[in-house]
């Protein structure tokens, strides 16, 4: 499904934020992007979306990312943002979920069908109509998520789907991700959530690939995650936290 084959790229010359960097998924693989801070993990989301240009070829179902083939590519990938409010920028749930399926050309009936086939899945029916500043974060996070589902993407990227999530909105959050049938990449800070929803691990630091294999496997690997400024899972030991 999708391809990074010697992938590098850099905002400075002298500064590589991504060396040679090669790897595949396949369909419907759950993959958890992982590493510490500066790891390359939100460049890696970039670069796939065509939104920075990197050296090297990117393949998606078997089309090469070029400037030729965004719309076609970015059809097949729905990407969830960290922060909603980037994301959630009509006035409404409802108008926000719309505008993606009528901008593919979709006629308003066939693009209404899909809002409520992606409310419905969530069991959001009764956001659809709600106001986006007069609903919650965790509500708007789901909404986000239902927001990429209209799109009927093939693959679903999402960057820190947790993030500043109580604990029953992030248990919501990880139910939802793991009911969704798609090929999904995750990439997170909070590893007990990529443990629960990921069925393989990447993990990335300065920028290469330092280990690839089931999620299990790497996040109980204390040695491996300490040398590359990471912790265990808090599920499995690791030290809780602050703040």
């Amino acid at each position: 499904m999708i391809e990074f084959q010697n992938i590098s790229f850099a905002y400075e010359k002298e500064r590589p934020v991504l060396s040679n960097l090669s790897f595949c998924i396949r369909e419907g693989e759950n993959v958890g992007l992982i590493g510490a801070n500066g790891a390359g993990k939100s460049t890696v989301m970039k670069v796939l979306l065509g939104l920075l240009k990197a050296e090297g070829r990117i393949l998606v179902d078997g089309t090469e990312v070029t400037k030729g083939s965004l719309t076609e590519i970015r059809r097949k990938l729905g990407f969830v943002l960290q922060n909603s409010d980037n994301q959630m920028f009509m006035p409404t749930v409802y108008e926000d979920m719309i505008f993606a399926p009528l901008n593919y050309g979709l006629s308003r009936t066939e693009a209404e069908e899909r809002v409520d086939k992606a409310l419905e899945k969530l069991g959001l029916q009764e956001l659809k109509h709600r106001h986006n500043h007069k609903i919650s974060g965790g509500e708007k996070r789901m909404a986000a998520i239902a927001t990429v589902l209209a799109m009927e993407p093939e693959v679903i990227l999402m960057d820190e789907p947790t993030s500043a999530l109580d604990p029953y909105n992030r248990r919501i959050v990880i139910n939802t991700i793991r009911s969704l049938p798609q090929t999904k990449i995750i990439t997170s800070h909070d590893l007990d959530m990529i443990l629960d929803t990921c069925d393989r691990v990447i993990l990335l630091s300065g920028g290469e690939l330092a280990a690839d294999g089931p999620a299990d496997a790497i996040l109980r690997d204390r040695a491996l995650l300490e040398a590359h400024r990471m912790e265990l899972p808090l599920c499995l030991g690791g030290a809780r936290r602050q703040g």
